[in-house]
């Protein structure tokens, strides 16, 4: 069972890995951030969201602003170190660490993400495609989520709703868009590898069924 979602938003940035300091944004929406975006508004350990489609349907327009951040982050040894009864500091002072980054972002995005979910070996007995599929269209009439989807980044917030119409109007775009990130390999919890494919956009749609997938 297939559903397409409408999404949009003022400001988007999917941030390309390979750039560590300066956050540069794909061109537009990846797969991984359209699969987290659905799990806000939808998760249930019964199913696991595949994305087939992602329709563009606003030019693609980039922007550069410049956002405060913090240079540092609280380590998972440190939480370890304190866990264990040791004296040491776990907190970030955000006055003397705050540093100004430039970023290239997404403006005035606006997408259609076409996905389907399967089954998991943790859904129940009383669990079945029919009912998830009404209950993810349900939260979307409704404007319900778990948390606060986003486009990227957390003070990008997306809105979002059901699209009930059978053809998407996209905008008129055909290139290769190189490496994209697809999504990340947690098969191993110890070693978390991220996996790419080959972007391709198609008259304003980006096909990701059956696409290759490089680790």
């Amino acid at each position: 069972m297939s559903i397409k979602v409408e999404v949009w938003g003022d400001y988007a940035c999917f941030a390309r890995p390979e750039l560590k300091s300066e956050r540069y944004s794909y061109d537009l929406l990846t797969p991984s951030a359209a699969r987290g975006i659905l799990e806000a508004v939808f998760w249930h350990p019964g199913l696991r969201w595949v994305i087939d489609e992602i329709y563009v349907l606003s030019p693609i327009e980039f922007t550069n602003i410049r956002r405060n951040e913090l240079k540092s982050r609280v380590l998972s040894s440190k939480a370890k170190s304190a866990m264990l009864g040791n004296d040491v500091d776990l907190y970030i002072d955000a006055k003397a660490d705050i540093q100004q980054r430039a970023a290239t972002v997404l403006k005035n995005v606006h997408y259609v993400i076409k996905a389907h979910f399967e089954m998991t070996d943790k859904a129940n007995e009383t669990d079945s495609p029919a009912k998830f599929q009404e209950m993810m269209k349900r939260r979307l009439e409704k404007g319900q989520y778990y948390h606060q989807p986003y486009l990227g980044c957390r003070e990008f917030p997306a809105r979002f709703r059901l699209w009930e119409f059978d053809t998407v109007p996209t905008v008129n775009i055909t290139t290769d868009l190189g490496l994209m990130l697809y999504d990340m390999d947690y098969s191993d919890k110890e070693n978390i590898k991220p996996m790419f494919f080959r972007a391709k956009l198609q008259n304003g749609v980006l096909d990701l069924k059956d696409c290759e997938v490089y680790k």
